[in-house]
This record gives structure tokens, sequence and C-alpha cells, in this order.
């Protein structure tokens, strides 16, 4: 594992963070977790998706006796029917597996570049990388998720699919969140006859509660069931899907599908707080800019007298470090990540990057040595799990944005990625943003650069807490402020999920902060003093409805010897995307 030590007092963070905290818009959250369905307490094993219907799967999974990789290959698969717009067999992830015997991996199913692809492919209409059939990378997730599966199952194959195939065929009802993205796609879906196919009726969007059938979704996952990922990767979905992509204009070939390899990569790890801190390497950017984002603030350690606001003038301050140091990142098969990797994970490097930061004022990007302009990837969701024998998985899956390249392979049902956005291309720089990032250039066969955060956290060597993010480029702070929440200021899990959050990527140059009600009718609000401060220091502000949805699972480890060696399960999921846990 590539681990960095990060030394300083635990007792002195504790008050910082502390102060640093944002207040809270909503009423007694200490008191209101026992009414919440979004917080479970179990001993055996938990699962928190974004769709509680997920979580139930997972659940009955590991309550049959399967290991936690098993169920996770049940929830991705049950988020791929439900929740299209976010995640499925078309896209790619990131999964870490944390093994009861100590053992960690972190595999990367990431979308890939195809054979045909090249630097300059989008050269005169860049809009073709955003979306449309050009967008499409290679899908890696079901690869993954089988690769995983061979390592570590228990439970039969087909046993895991079987419950995403049924959802496909039967119906599901429509969420509120998936409305909501229905609704913001919506001119992208009334344009594609596969999706207009499955989300409308009459030609209306399908409205909340409303059955949705993808039936074609079906009979593939029954293939593949059957016959597992030869199906897809060199069989008879393979052919269709590509003969899908081709017609439409695609440069998707089959033997692209029979070249995608998994990656199994070295985790990356971090010892702070008197935690192990456990993320994903790259081409994950999401792990290597935590640990960097907790070496600055730890520079703060010996300043007691900080205010709350004036901690989160430091934090946004030290996110746009991180964003700076991001784009230096890309597929480690391509590009040479060493020194750049050495620096984030350093507390001395984390050092120097903290006396360019001022408590009393902000900055353009070019203070911070910006040289490189931001990729901005979307949407994703994220799984949390815990089983029986307190093996773990953490997995980020996306198709990148809402309904990924706004595309469904008419006859495999599988909605397509648009992964090749998450790419940077030459573009003619202007005077008001620096130029796009070489080492995330394409390349056939390489992998884009993302913000996916799946992370592990161990205390005293032993499982203490599994969570991640969906949400694009927020997923880093969105995780961050999490692990702190909960690690830093003492705060219960479910506290440290609903407390608003802040969110900053450099380019553009402005503060985004929740100020929003979810569909679960939470309100989430920063505080209006700690708005005042930020503008005072020459913060420009906005308000976001929306932000990073988090799966988060903690071990009570102080009930271990009561339990017969495991501890006490305390599962939550975020209530800004509708979902809840299950456990048992």
């Amino acid at each position: 594992m590539i681990s960095t030590q990060l030394p300083f007092l635990w007792p002195v963070i504790t008050l910082l963070f502390t102060l640093l905290a944002p207040t809270s818009s909503l009423n007694s959250l200490n008191g209101a977790t026992k009414n919440r369905r979004e917080v479970i307490v179990a001993r055996h094993g938990v699962v928190a998706t974004d769709d509680g219907r997920c979580s139930k799967i997972g659940m009955d999974v590991l309550r049959g006796g399967g290991h936690a990789v098993d169920a996770s290959v049940a929830t991705a698969l049950c988020l791929g029917v439900v929740s299209p717009a976010s995640s499925g067999i078309g896209g790619g992830a990131f999964m870490l597996v944390r093994l009861a015997s100590g053992n960690t991996q972190a595999l990367d199913m990431r979308e890939t570049a195809p054979m045909q692809a090249s630097q300059n492919m989008y050269a005169g209409n860049a809009a073709l990388k955003k979306s449309g059939i050009l967008s499409v990378a290679v899908p890696g997730e079901l690869a993954g998720l089988h690769k995983a599966w061979k390592q570590h199952g228990k439970l039969p194959w087909e046993r895991l699919v079987r419950p995403a195939e049924d959802l496909a065929r039967r119906g599901f009802k429509v969420s509120p969140y998936l409305r909501m993205q229905m609704e913001r796609t919506k001119s992208g879906i009334l344009a594609d006859k596969g999706l207009r196919d499955v989300f409308t009726l009459n030609g209306n969007l399908l409205q909340i509660g409303h059955i949705c059938r993808n039936k074609k979704l079906s009979e593939t996952l029954k293939v593949i069931s059957k016959l597992g990922v030869k199906a897809f990767y060199n069989g008879s979905v393979g052919f269709n899907l590509v003969k899908d992509v081709q017609k439409a204009g695609g440069i998707l070939t089959l033997k692209d599908l029979q070249r995608y390899e998994v990656k199994m990569r070295e985790p990356i790890s971090s010892n702070v707080m008197g935690l192990n801190v456990i993320g994903v390497p790259p081409p994950s950017a999401g792990g290597a800019s935590m640990i960097l984002m907790l070496n600055i603030l730890a520079q703060y350690g010996a300043s007691l007298g900080v205010s709350g606001a004036l901690g989160i003038h430091r934090q946004i301050e030290a996110l746009k470090h991180v964003f700076v140091m991001r784009m230096n990142l890309g597929d480690p098969d391509f590009v040479n990540l060493s020194k750049v990797l050495s620096d984030m994970l350093s507390p001395k490097f984390a050092e120097t990057l903290k006396k360019a930061i001022y408590d009393n004022m902000t900055f353009d990007a070019n203070h911070y040595g910006s040289r490189w302009n931001q990729i901005h990837d979307h949407g994703t969701s994220h799984v949390s799990i815990v089983d029986r024998k307190r093996n773990a998985v953490s997995m980020t899956n996306t198709v990148n944005a809402y309904f990924g390249a706004q595309i469904l392979s008419p006859s495999t049902g599988i909605v397509l990625n648009n992964e090749m956005d998450d790419f940077s291309i030459p573009l003619n720089s202007s005077k008001n943003l620096p130029p796009p990032a070489p080492a995330n250039f394409i390349r056939p066969g390489k992998r884009p650069l993302s913000s996916m955060s799946p992370t592990i956290v161990l205390k005293y060597g032993k499982l203490k807490a599994v969570l991640g993010a969906s949400g694009g480029a927020n997923i880093i702070a969105g995780t961050t402020e999490v692990l702190l929440n909960h690690f830093a200021l003492g705060m219960d899990p479910f506290s440290s999920v609903m407390a608003p959050r802040v969110y900053h990527q450099l380019i553009p140059n402005t503060v985004f902060y929740e100020n929003w009600t979810a569909v679960s009718g939470d309100h989430f609000e920063v505080a209006a003093d700690i708005r005042a401060s930020l503008k005072k220091k020459g913060h420009v502000l906005e308000s976001i409805a929306g932000g990073t949805i988090c799966q988060f699972i903690v071990q009570e480890l102080e009930s271990i010897k009561k339990n017969g060696g495991v501890g006490r399960l305390v599962g939550v999921s975020d209530p800004r995307k509708g979902g809840f846990p299950a456990g048992f």
C-alpha cells in the first residue's frame, strides 16, 4: 500500500475542526436519528446505497451467506436498473475492498478510450465530447464486478444478477430523485428513441410513482446471468451493443470490448488522526486529494484561536490547492505520476502550500500555481457495504452525466456512458483560462481522470468506517467533510452526513454552498454568518440546489467484546437522494 505518515496532535486538530464546522439549519439532528429511516443499527451486516430497494437486495445477499463483494455485485446491478441516470453496466467504477484478514485491494473498472479515439478527435466540435455517440468510452463496470466476484464471491453469479433482471422485467416505481434527473435531461430523453421508449408514456416523461420497465435490459441481464461477462465482452450482448453504437456513428468495436482489462491497483493509505485512511489511486484523484487536504489543514494544528468562519475559509483555500494538483494526475499506465503523488502525500509539501494561504483574503487561480484548466466530472452512485465477518467494500459507479451520452442501446437496453468527456482536449487557451492538462489527453486504451473517492478507515488495525460519495468533482470535498465531521468533530454518523457542505473547484473561482430542500424534505444551508464572513474575505459565493450524496457505515469498536469479536454497525444513507440503508 502507498502510505504516508501525517504527524500532528490529535487533541489540537480535534479542536481545530470543531471550530471549522459549518452550522446546519436542520433542527435537533442528534435527537432525530432514532426516527430516521436513513439510519440503521445492525450487528451482522449493513448495505448503504442511493436507493433503499438496492440496499435491501444487498442485505438479502449478506443474510444468505454472501460476502460483501457478492452484495456489491447485486446492489450495483440493481442501481443500474432503478438509478440509470447515475450508473449501470454501460459505465464504469472504482471498488475498494478490505478483507477481514487485513488485505486491501483497489479494482479499477474505469472506462477506457476506444482504439479509434485520438487526442484531436473533437477538433472543431468540442460538444461531441460532452454527449452523443462519440462521447462513449468502453464500459468496465461489469468486468470489474465479475472479477471481484471470482476472487471473493460466495454465492452463485446467477443469484446475484437475478434481482436486477427481475426489477427491469417487472418494472419499478420512479423515485423523486430519478424524476428530477429525467426532467433535467428531458430534451435528451425525448431526442433518443431508446430512452424515449423506456422513460416516457404517450410522449411525456414518467412521473413519480409510475412503473418504469426496461425489458431489453432484463433480457440482457438474463443472458449475463447465464453466460457471465463473456456475453458482454465477447458475445451476443457485446455484438448487439457495438452494432447499435456503430449504426449511430460511433467508433466502439467488438475488439475494444475484447481488449478491456480490469486493473488491480495498490491502494493509497495515510495515517492521520489516529486512523488509517485508505483510498483509491489514479486514475482516480480522490485518495491523493483527500490526503493532501488533510495534510494542509494539519499545519494549523497549533492555532487554537481559530473561528468557525476562518476555518471554513482555510478549508476552501486548501481545496483550491488540491484542485491545482489534481489536474497533474492521469492514467498511470500512460503518465509517470511518481513525483506528483509523492508531493500530494507529503506533509512537507503541504506545509509549503499552506504558506500561500492568507487568513484575510482569497485570490484568483494563478496565486495557487494553477497551470491547467479543470475537468468537471459528473453524476455517480456510491455503495458502502460491511458483511458479517467485517469484509468491507466501498464502490463508486458512474455513467458520467445524467443518462451518460443520453443514448440507450435499443437492442440491449443499456444506457451508454459519456466518459470521454472526462478527458482533457487541446484547445486554444484564453487569457482568462489556463490550458488543458496534457496528463489527461486522450490516447487509445487510456482511462480518464476521475474524482471518485471510495474510502475505508481503520482504527487500531480494525475496520472503523466505510464511506464515499456521488456528485462529480465535488466528491473529494464531500467525502472529506463527512469523514472530518465524525472523526474530528465527534459528530454521530447521521449528523456527519446531514451537515451542510461547501465546495470549491478552483475554476470557476466560486464557493458553492448548499441552500436547498432535498427530496426527503430536509433543508440544507450553510449558516448566514459564515457566508457573510467569507464574502468579506473576497470569496464569491453561489448557492446550489444539490451536492454530494454520501453513504457512511461506522463500526463501533467499543462494542466488539460484547458482540463476539465484531462491533455494532451504524449505517447512514444520505437523504439528499432519498436512499436508505438496510442491515440485520
